[in-house]
């Protein structure tokens, strides 16, 4: 799946910096139902803690207000309310969602009147029916890998491994950069990520030491920009990365 390139609006931003300082990292695909389980706070799993879920369902209803848009949100396993938070004279750029159609949902967990609820990050609409049996089995994936990492631990860390990337020449297109909203130190980093063969992702210490020539406060700023943008997300921990797309 693929996050659009665009900002959040500010309402969005500040929300999503609150998730960012809080315990949660990464984003978690789940089924309505172990939302409605979960425990207050962040989506916690196995003892980790999720910035961000991401839902797939059915829009029931559609409520506005002068701040908000809450959509009613039902899959086969429950019902969730989604609030879209609004700006002064932001309605017209608010997601074209018809009733009765499906929808991926990035958000964040919270609790409402005794009630579990989502803060919308990002509404896509999903126009290919396969997206919705891949997200179910999305979801079953992140929940048997959080267990298996949770009884493995450590010893799941990846290795190190060769990717097919210069470390001192962005051979990659820059065109294709550029459609991304990427300048070539940032489609350079995401290239090597996205080659990395594995569940857990790259760590943050390979990155390092495949662009040695890029300082780690700037490759920290980098990785923190394409998070931000939703070009990856961090998975088994902080120091570990997948690719979106």
């Amino acid at each position: 799946f693929a996050f659009k390139v665009g900002d959040f609006n500010a309402t969005q931003t500040a929300t999503a910096s609150a998730a960012k300082e809080s315990s949660g990292e990464g984003i978690i695909s789940l089924l309505v139902k172990q939302i409605l389980e979960s425990a207050e706070g962040n989506f916690k799993m196995f003892d980790v803690n999720y910035a961000l879920v991401c839902v797939v369902g059915i829009v029931r209803n559609i409520e506005t207000s002068s701040t908000k848009i809450t959509y009613c949100l039902e899959d086969h396993s429950g019902r969730i309310d989604a609030h879209y938070w609004l700006e002064e004279g932001d309605a017209i750029n608010a997601p074209d969602v018809m009733i009765n159609n499906y929808v991926k949902i990035y958000g964040s967990v919270r609790s409402q009147a005794g009630q579990r609820v989502l803060m919308v990050f990002k509404l896509l609409n999903v126009l290919d029916p396969n997206e919705v049996c891949t997200h179910v089995l999305e979801a079953l994936h992140s929940r048997y890998k959080a267990e298996e990492y949770h009884t493995k631990g450590d010893s799941m860390a990846s290795t190190a491994s060769n990717a097919n990337i210069s470390s001192s020449g962005f051979s990659s297109s820059q065109s294709n950069a550029n459609v991304a909203g990427l300048d070539s130190k940032q489609f350079a980093v995401f290239q090597a990520i996205k080659s990395k063969v594995s569940d857990e992702g790259i760590h943050r210490s390979e990155l390092k030491s495949k662009f040695s020539h890029i300082s780690a406060s700037e490759l920290n700023t980098i990785l923190d920009f394409m998070i931000s943008e939703g070009h990856i997300y961090s998975s088994i921990d902080a120091d570990h990365f997948l690719c979106t797309l």
